[in-house]
């Protein structure tokens, strides 16, 4: 009956994806299920690595080979057999690149829809020939207005900005935009040898000159004859000058890197299009309208206004038939945005401005209108970066989901998702090596029973928060009016030396307050001697970067290596213990480890080495140990282990004693950045910061530091960040998290709803008075995490 497409339970079997310990579990389809588990505990093994994985290998099983090889694949999971698995559909947390262009309206598709309402509904110019809808998207050639590429905006730059002190000379850095190093030794170089003074200041220089070294098209080519140093040879070379303006505006245009566009922006200024007025369309596009408005107007209204326009126009006497039907269709599906609480963003919102919570939620409407039933949802704690009253909209998707004839698969941490779910599957007891087995497959209250469970305790035996003393400001951090997306004129006081809690429902402006603070910080520090901003990006991108290399630790280790009597016998520098760069590392896979195995009209797929075995290292390098371990058996190492074996390595035990105390012992030195969970990512930079000594007090800033941790991985990352404040430090925190909160010193609040109706501050104070505020949407969860009960709704 297993095999059968009507068995009512998943059915994995032998299970050893990553940490899984050969599990074998049964999962109910058609309900709500939550898989918990500390952070590393195997549980995004469990439902992400082996049941959708292998869910996806079916599918592209079906595809034509030809085709299959164009997909993105995701590799066979490490399991004995699944039984019972229907087709899946994933909504991980992972956030995309910034991009300009990407909007609520690409995200949701509901700017298809609208470019096809003006396409066939639009009420054109006498005479006016009828447009695609691509001419109505301001990402296509046919729709872009020519004069800011439809971004809607031109960026322009002047001498006062490309040259803050005229006194300076060429040569003593007048020309402020320039890059540093070599390549703005090069201009200068350039322009010596065309001819202009750069020995002179430049207020001093002609008019035209300065104008021609700043803002020329041309790019002449000229011989350079470098200046000749001492011990060095230095041969003319063909020099090409680019001016000021045309550099700054090719790095802010093209620059992959965000320090490198920050600071090109420094020296450039924004203003509406003056050819499209912000509309980013062609002219052609921006005369068609639609119930009297363009279509940049309507994609610029709150959803929630764009539903009553179309709505009242589609009633008018006047309305066709095609504008019924397509405003029809509009409508409904805003409607499933709206009800999730998003009703004040517009199409025209980007993408890069919103929260992460805004994100997930306008993924998850897409996929509440598709209309799909009996496939799999697998998602990656769907209530991270909400608010705890956004989470209960969110519980209403998530039900009607599964009404629809879907099962829904959570990875969460959120303790009222968990109450709410039908089944709970937890996994456990610890990370890493102590994690990997399922400890309960069953309903949530019977979770009650499983002693061995860390989840168990914060599900089913919270207690009011303990008595204890609230510190007292030792000074006070001040910003603003600050107007930037929904803050208009917010004057906002931090205070300095206590822990500080920014909370807020979804898009209420809480992110925007505190990057408005950094910003005025940055370059400063004034009143909080060091900034430290601790992000959600992962630590890196390739497999190449990871837990030793990010935290300078594997610096240590090489150096360690080329002092043994081994290495200094054969001559090997550090660098030689290195698998990124020739010399000491296996050149069959170049360090990596593994090797790329190329199947015809098959997807490529992964193997070991077949030189090193996955070690990354040449013989020769692997000949060489320290205490007995090869530089590929250190890198194997937990932190744990690595701990007793470094033990007498102080710059080693310091870096090693942090991730401990950060609750992060069970990972492998060389884990693989892309093996880390956000949780795992943000307190590996939390701990390279914190093996720093810091004798001057520092503001440390964090963005919602509790997503994607268990609640008892909050409890340890807590300890630290109150110990920084118990040691003269001052700590900011945007968070979610009522328990979080209740601990905190000090709270600012914002809302008191988010887009256009929040953006101010509603209540601030200590816990307890912001928990008592009248308009606060806040304060009911924070009241009840302050006496130990469950959240309002349950």
């Amino acid at each position: 009956m297993h095999d059968s497409p009507h068995d009512p339970y998943v059915r994995v079997r032998g299970a050893r994806e990553h940490n899984l310990a050969g599990v074998d579990v049964d999962i109910p389809r058609d309900a709500l299920v939550a898989f918990t588990g500390v952070s590393g505990s195997g549980k995004s093994s469990l439902a992400f690595g082996t049941v959708y994985a292998e869910a996806q290998r079916r599918y592209f099983e079906s595809v034509a080979p030809y085709a299959r090889r164009l997909i993105h694949q995701v590799g066979a999971p490490s399991v004995g057999e699944i039984t019972g698995l229907p087709p899946a559909v994933s909504l991980e947390q992972r956030r995309s690149s910034p991009n300009a262009r990407s909007s609520v309206g690409t995200v949701t598709t509901l700017s298809n829809s609208l470019r096809m309402l003006f396409s066939r509904a639009g009420r054109y110019p006498e005479g006016a020939e009828r447009l695609d809808s691509d001419a109505f998207s301001p990402n296509t050639a046919a729709g872009a207005c020519p004069s800011c590429h439809g971004l809607g905006r031109i960026h322009e730059t002047s001498e006062e900005l490309l040259v803050p002190d005229p006194d300076l000379s060429i040569r003593q850095g007048a020309v402020a935009a320039w890059p540093g190093a070599w390549q703005g030794k090069n201009l200068r170089d350039v322009l010596d040898a065309l001819g202009y003074d750069v020995d002179r200041p430049w207020r001093e220089l002609d008019a035209k000159d300065r104008e021609w070294i700043l803002f020329t098209d041309e790019q002449p080519v000229v011989t350079v004859h470098p200046v000749r140093e001492a011990g060095r040879i230095q041969r003319p070379y063909q020099g090409t000058y680019t001016s000021a303006r045309r550099l700054v505006l090719r790095t802010f245009s093209d620059s992959k890197s965000p320090a490198l566009r920050a600071k090109a922006e420094r020296f450039l200024t924004s203003a509406p299009c003056p050819v499209c007025g912000g509309g980013r369309l062609r002219p052609e596009a921006l005369a068609v309208t639609f119930a009297g408005r363009t279509v940049a107007e309507l994609a610029a209204l709150p959803l929630t206004a764009l539903a009553g326009l179309l709505s009242t126009a589609a009633a008018g006497a006047d309305a066709t038939e095609t504008a019924r039907v397509l405003t029809g269709d509009l409508v409904a599906r805003i409607g499933t945005v709206t009800e999730l609480g998003l009703g004040y963003l517009s199409l025209d919102r980007a993408t890069p401005t919103l929260s992460n919570g805004e994100l997930q939620r306008l993924r998850l409407a897409t996929q509440l209108r598709s209309g799909l039933f009996g496939v799999v949802y697998v998602l990656d704690e769907p209530s991270a970066g909400l608010h705890p009253a956004d989470t209960e909209a969110l519980l209403v998707v998530l039900d009607r989901l599964k009404a629809a004839g879907n099962s829904v698969f959570v990875v969460e941490h959120h303790l009222d998702v968990v109450r709410h779910a039908d089944w709970l599957v937890d996994v456990g007891p610890g990370a890493g090596v102590h994690g990997g087995r399922v400890l309960h497959s069953g309903p949530p209250r019977e979770l009650a029973g499983v002693e061995e469970s860390v989840t168990r305790r914060f599900l089913f035996d919270r207690g009011p928060v303990p008595a204890r003393t609230v510190r007292e400001p030792v000074g006070w951090l001040r910003t603003g009016p600050v107007t930037r997306h929904n803050l208009r004129g917010v004057d906002a006081a931090f205070p300095l030396g206590v822990f500080t809690a920014v909370t807020g429902v979804s898009g209420s402006g809480k992110s925007t307050l505190v990057d408005a603070l950094v910003d005025a910080l940055t370059g400063q520090g004034e009143g909080a001697g060091r900034l430290v901003t601790v992000d959600q990006r992962p630590i890196g991108r390739t497999p190449r970067s990871n837990l030793a290399t990010y935290t300078g630790l594997f610096d240590v280790v090489r150096k360690l290596f080329a002092e043994t009597e081994e290495a200094r016998a054969h001559g090997y520098k550090a660098g030689r213990f290195s698998f990124n760069v020739p010399g000491g590392r296996c050149e069959t896979c170049q360090g990596e480890g593994f090797v790329s195995v190329e199947l015809l009209f098959l997807p490529s797929t992964y193997a070991p080495c077949p030189d090193c075995h996955g070690a990354r290292y040449n013989p020769e390098t692997l000949r060489v140990r320290l205490r007995g371990l090869t530089v590929a058996e250190v890198l194997d190492l937990t932190v744990e282990s690595a701990a007793g074996f470094l033990a007498d390595v102080p710059a080693a035990a310091r870096s090693l004693r942090t991730l401990l105390d950060v609750g992060l012992g069970y990972l492998r030195l060389g884990q693989p950045a892309t093996e880390l969970s956000g949780g795992e990512a943000q307190r590996i930079k939390l701990a390279s910061e914190l093996q720093r000594p810091h004798r001057s007090p520092t503001l440390y800033v964090l963005d919602e530091p509790t997503t994607g941790l268990h609640p008892a991985d909050v409890e340890v990352l807590m300890r630290q960040l109150h110990g920084l404040v118990d040691a003269g430090h001052s700590v900011v925190v945007v968070e979610h998290d009522m328990d979080v909160v209740a601990t905190a010193d000090w709270v600012i609040d914002l809302g008191p709803d988010g887009g256009d109706r929040g953006g101010r501050i509603v209540a601030e104070g200590p816990p307890e008075r912001v928990a008592g505020a009248a308009d606060s949407r806040t304060a009911p969860y924070l009241a009840r995490a302050l006496s130990g009960g469950a959240s309002p709704r349950s």
